[in-house]
């Protein structure tokens, strides 16, 4: 018998698939669509791990599926390739951020094909050549000319050693991760996308996708945080009528105002202190927040700290002078920067209040009993207002519109929606990126630069010291003409965020070779949207968004027909060991490679396919790696031991009966089930799980019985099989001589009648206690089986000289004999 050897046999049909094109994607027009597509990776140093091969291995049951289901299918891959890694091996190895990114590439590419995953490779992209960035720059000017790109002073992470600005990851508890230095904030010129002006029809459209995990679309709705309110806007006498305006979800509290916090980088705050007494100390106050996260700042744990500005704002509706504050617990980035302080009717407010002996003012009432006063805590339930002007002793629920029209009416604010979502930044002071296609001009101010002149290349004169933005280094780059006005002019140094990459590349798949736009619209719209996306949930929120945000905005400017990208979502568990992460700090990493070249690729798949449901953690193990070995191993020998079956003619004239009867319905029932478990629920385990018992029965299946369906059961599994294990049924498939890949055969359908059941097999008892098995046709009556039972030579044995009293029979199931 011919031994199964996994390496030779996957290396060889590796090979065979490549060099007949297989999975190249079949665009017949006359079969239904399906785009299947997993997260692209970051081709790091490392190679593939465990997670990365979850996900393929998911991905791949599903294209494969869809394909032998009569879809066309695209199922391509690609390098999510720009990022700080390449720039900091630049920096510690001292090679071209280029060469060792694509050097990784190369690397992925191979361990993915040695995993046996179909894709597309014609389709592939990778975001660092200039064939896909330069379109990057195509659609930022998109942006621009739509005004959703613009430029504004925001504070960035600045490492005054290295002289450079840091992304959040390169802070580490408030220090440069290079060279450890206290890192502070900056105020830099930075771009930005106005994804806030998308911010309404984000939540709407989560609500038309009923195929996402409602986790993260709770997850979205939370990042996008609309509130309802109003905004109430508080003039500044001594600066001459100034306005700050805060918004605010409780209007209904407004006459309960007694001062106003600001946060130490609103920009008024330099004139609010000037002369004042705590001007020194509030200087050094901002300069201390300037080296704090927003997470320290805004931490439920963290101390609310504040200082009195001196300067005083007039109430909109009582023309009182309500004092202002700088506190470290407001954020310039949310919101408008300040807010009012509620302190009898907001915790956070009482706490501040109580701390620095602000005024308390109660305006509203329980029903009831009144409040004691001084208060020992805020209220923040329902009441009566009271010491609130006109608006006395109305509900609280009806002032929260009353005010807010009031306001309106006065032209001191209104009712609006406000949401938690800010703009997207999207300026990196990095090398190993996108440049920003921008011209600084003199004479003409900020000049986009034209498309016709895309890509705007990056210059290889650069110098990676860690002490600055490279690109700043190349004189080459930076320095440029006009394209308006034809003056000397310098370049944008900044590149753009990864992200920015990520939001689109799927569309990209569809026309990845177009030289003159970043896609055709009847091309993507053959595939849109895509219908299965796979990835982690680490990515539920930022890449999703901005993803969809895209999406919308090339709707808007009549470039594709669908304005939400992914109609299904799958976002797959973690693989574990021994319960944590794998991470080399924990010593539990296993690699893929050597579970490949141990078991095979097949055994790998089948491991991971089977541990778990595709959206909870896998626990790796070793154990159950080798369980899926010796399970390969036995569906081997079932085909290797009857491969003489195959060459025989078929023989389906013949009605079945008995056993054969018994393991075509097994056969249907597994066809049916397996089909179910992948196309409707992405459940692989359970479709596994029926498999196994499948090919139980055909180990159990008597030697002397009807051997035509027997082979037919072989046919099936093997297909049933193809999805998940790739390479071994298609070895198994050409041993049983059949000439076309296994992966092109047409998924097998269950026949509703071989599910009937002709008979059944039921327990009879006597006492409650099994004493015989009882094979009854399904269609018996109650008193056929109780008779048959009772007529069974055990059974009259053991109730001879005994009364029976009772038969009980439950149909299908058992017989229970009550004597004494």
């Amino acid at each position: 018998m011919k031994e199964y050897t996994p390496k030779e046999i996957e290396s060889k049909w590796q090979a065979h698939w490549a060099g007949t094109r297989l999975y190249a994607t079949d665009e017949d027009s006359s079969k239904p669509k399906y785009y299947a597509l997993e997260q692209f990776p970051y081709p790091s140093g490392d190679g593939l791990h465990m997670g990365h091969m979850r996900v393929y291995s998911i991905g791949d049951v599903i294209a494969r599926f869809r394909r032998m289901n009569g879809y066309r299918v695209l199922h391509p891959m690609g390098a999510d390739a720009f990022g700080l890694p390449a720039e900091n091996a630049a920096i510690n190895r001292g090679v071209n951020p280029g060469e060792w990114t694509l050097k990784n590439m190369d690397r992925f590419v191979k361990e993915q094909s040695m995993m046996g995953v179909s894709y597309d490779w014609d389709r592939y992209v990778a975001t660092c050549l200039p064939e896909y960035y330069r379109f990057n720059q195509w659609l930022f000017l998109l942006f621009y000319e739509r005004g959703l790109a613009y430029r504004k002073k925001a504070f960035v992470n600045w490492c005054p050693d290295c002289s450079t600005v840091l992304a959040n990851e390169q802070v580490e508890n408030g220090r440069c991760w290079r060279c450890d230095s206290e890192v502070t904030k900056k105020e830099l010129e930075q771009w930005f996308l106005r994804i806030t002006d998308y911010a309404e029809r984000l939540l709407e459209g989560l609500d038309r996708l009923p195929k996402w995990p409602e986790k993260v679309k709770a997850m979205q709705r939370n990042w996008i945080g609309k509130s309802e309110g109003a905004h109430v806007s508080f003039s500044i006498p001594e600066l001459e009528d100034e306005r700050v305006t805060v918004f605010t979800t409780r209007p209904d509290t407004l006459y309960g105002v007694t001062y106003m916090v600001v946060a130490p980088e609103h920009p008024l705050v330099p004139r609010l202190i000037k002369g004042k007494e705590n001007e020194s100390v509030i200087l050094e106050f901002i300069e201390q927040m300037k080296k704090q996260t927003e997470i320290e700042r805004t931490s439920t744990d963290a101390e609310k700290v504040g200082y009195p500005t001196g300067a005083y704002a007039k109430h909109p509706l009582t023309g009182e002078m309500i004092p202002i504050w700088v506190a470290n617990y407001v954020l310039m980035d949310y919101g408008t920067g300040a807010v009012m302080g509620v302190p009898a009717h907001d915790e956070r407010d009482f706490q501040f209040a109580k701390k620095y002996d602000l005024p308390i003012k109660v305006v509203i009432q329980p029903e009831g009993e009144p409040l004691e006063e001084p208060l020992t805590e805020a209220y923040t339930e329902d009441g009566k207002l009271v010491n609130s002007g006109p608006f006395n002793g109305m509900n609280n629920r009806e002032a929260l519109s009353a005010i807010a029209e009031h306001l309106a009416e006065t032209n001191q604010g209104g009712p609006t929606v406000n949401y938690r979502l800010r703009d997207w930044l999207i300026s990196r002071q990095r090398y190993w990126g996108t440049p920003i296609p921008m011209i600084y001009c003199d004479a003409c101010g900020t000049v986009p630069v034209p498309k016709e002149d895309l890509p705007v290349l990056l210059p290889e004169d650069v110098v990676f010291d860690g002490k600055r933005n490279p690109l700043t280094t190349s004189e080459t780059f930076v320095q440029t003409t006009c394209p308006s006005c034809g003056r000397e002019a310098r370049r944008e140094t900044d590149t753009m965020d990864t992200f920015f990459d990520s939001s689109w590349y799927f569309m990209r798949y569809t026309d990845s070779k177009n030289t003159e736009v970043p896609f055709d619209p009847e091309k993507v719209n053959n595939w849109l949207p895509v219908d299965e996306y796979i990835g982690g949930i680490e990515h539920a929120v930022l890449h999703l968004l901005y993803s969809r945000f895209f999406t919308k905005v090339l709707y808007d400017a009549g470039m594709i027909a669908v304005d939400e990208p992914f109609a299904s979502l799958l976002t797959q568990g973690m693989v574990l060991k021994d319960g944590f992460k794998m991470s080399k700090s924990k010593g539990n990493v296993v690699s893929p490679l050597e579970i490949v070249e141990k078991y095979g690729a097949d055994t790998a798949r089948f491991f991971i396919l089977f541990a778990a449901p595709p959206d909870r953690d896998l626990d790796w193990s070793d154990a159950g790696v080798e369980g899926s070995y010796r399970f390969l191993n036995r569906v081997w020998r079932l085909i290797a031991q009857n491969e003489s079956l195959f060459g025989q003619k078929a023989d389906t004239g013949r009605e079945l009966t008995g056993d054969a009867r018994e393991l075509r319905r097994i056969l249907h029932q597994t066809i049916k089930k397996v089909t179910h478990e992948i196309g409707e629920r992405n459940h692989f385990n359970t479709a596994i799980s029926a498999i196994m018992e499948l090919v139980n029965a055909l180990y159990a299946y008597p030697e002397n019985a009807d051997r035509s369906i027997f082979r037919e059961a072989l046919e099936k599994l093997v297909i049933l099989l193809a999805p998940f294990v790739p390479h071994i049924t298609e070895e198994l498939w050409q041993m049983m001589g059949k000439q076309e890949s296994v992966h092109k055969e047409a998924w097998p359908a269950f026949d509703p009648e071989a599910l009937v059941q002709n008979e059944v097999e039921i327990a009879v008892q006597i006492n409650g206690k099994v004493r015989e098995k009882l094979v009854v046709p399904t269609s018996a009556s109650r008193d056929e089986v109780e008779k048959q039972a009772l007529q069974q030579d055990r059974i009259r044995m053991l109730i001879e000289g005994k009364t029976v009293r009772k038969v009980i029979v439950v149909p299908g199931k058992l017989v229970n004999i009550v004597a004494n």
